[in-house]
């Protein structure tokens, strides 16, 4: 197939890319480089520099491209920074996406996978979480992913076309063989910025409140690596292609970890002393997030292959180290 990775240089986009790229796929990376790097863009795949707010530049290329297939990974992801900017959020997320479904309306492209997040269930009312929790998000960043799954319902009933929609937490590590080079720029979330700890980057780390209901007081989240992330994106579009339907689906480990473990297995296999301080809570912090990914398994025979802690730290220091 020919497929259109919108977002293709960043973190988790220049794996997928990878992924579609291994198993035979011709792909063409469509990015502005706000966050992506050219570092992760690929000789088998045809770059272009553009942005999603360029609806002339998405019409071109889609014009030109013949796509059988789009993957969305456009969408800006800091929740907290969410809270502060939901203009920019607005406009990137939700604006650059209705971009994206018109281009491929108008050319007729019938299949998207949209990489969204577990965001769009707030608080947990159960754990672990399936998709059919009640999606209460509370954080801007996962209201953005909600309303881009609720176009992409209309688009599907209205225009027939079919999304795949990929709710996860938090994605870690890096390619398992070493493919992939470029860091993550600014990062927020907890694995990259023990890396860049590690590597002194920062003098010290924060843990956001060590007094959660927890086994040892600090969060405990689900982490996905993400060549497991990849290959659910690559899987979910066979599936609804094969079938002509739509699906919205977890993708998890089912395993929760803490910040502690998590700190203690990096401090482990780098050898670093890395330094952390403990502070208050972060308004909106639950103590524990987990999502099932049985139907994943299920419908996309999907497993995780790569999303134990181990392997999620040993591949991130194998990254940052270097």
């Amino acid at each position: 197939m020919n497929i259109l990775i919108i977002g293709g240089a960043g973190y988790i986009g220049s794996h997928v890319t990878r992924e579609f790229l291994d198993i035979g796929h011709q792909c063409t990376v469509f990015d502005n480089l706000s966050s992506g790097l050219r570092e992760n863009l690929f000789a088998e795949a045809e770059f272009i520099h553009g942005d999603i707010h360029d609806l002339p530049s998405l019409l071109d290329t889609m014009k030109n491209g013949s796509f059988d297939a789009i993957v969305h990974l456009a969408a800006f992801k800091a929740a907290g920074e969410s809270m502060l900017k939901p203009e920019k959020y607005s406009h990137n997320n939700i604006s650059g996406t209705i971009n994206i479904l018109n281009a491929a309306s108008i050319h007729g492209i019938k299949n998207i996978v949209f990489s969204s997040s577990a965001a769009v269930y707030g608080e947990p009312q159960y754990l672990p979480i399936d998709e059919n929790h009640p999606t209460l998000p509370e954080n801007y960043y996962g209201f953005t992913k909600l309303e881009i799954e609720r176009f992409l319902a209309w688009y599907d009933k209205l225009k027939n076309i079919r999304y795949a929609s990929l709710r996860y937490f938090n994605a870690a590590g890096y390619d398992v063989k070493g493919r992939i080079k470029g860091l993550e720029q600014n990062p927020a979330n907890l694995l990259p910025v023990i890396m860049e700890t590690a590597c002194g980057t920062r003098k010290e780390m924060q843990i956001f409140g060590n007094d959660y209901d927890t086994k040892d007081g600090t969060c405990v989240r689900d982490y996905i690596h993400v060549n497991d992330l990849a290959s659910g994106h690559a899987l979910s579009l066979n599936y609804i292609i094969k079938n002509d339907k739509s699906i919205i689906v977890n993708l998890g480990s089912e395993n929760g970890f803490s910040v502690t473990e998590v700190l203690e297995t990096a401090r482990k296999i780098t050898g670093r002393a890395i330094p952390a301080k403990i502070t208050g809570r972060r308004s909106g912090d639950p103590a524990k997030l987990t999502a099932s990914s049985a139907i994943a398994q299920k419908l996309l025979n999907w497993k995780a292959k790569y999303s134990d802690m181990e392997t999620l730290i040993k591949t991130s220091w194998d990254a940052y180290s270097k």
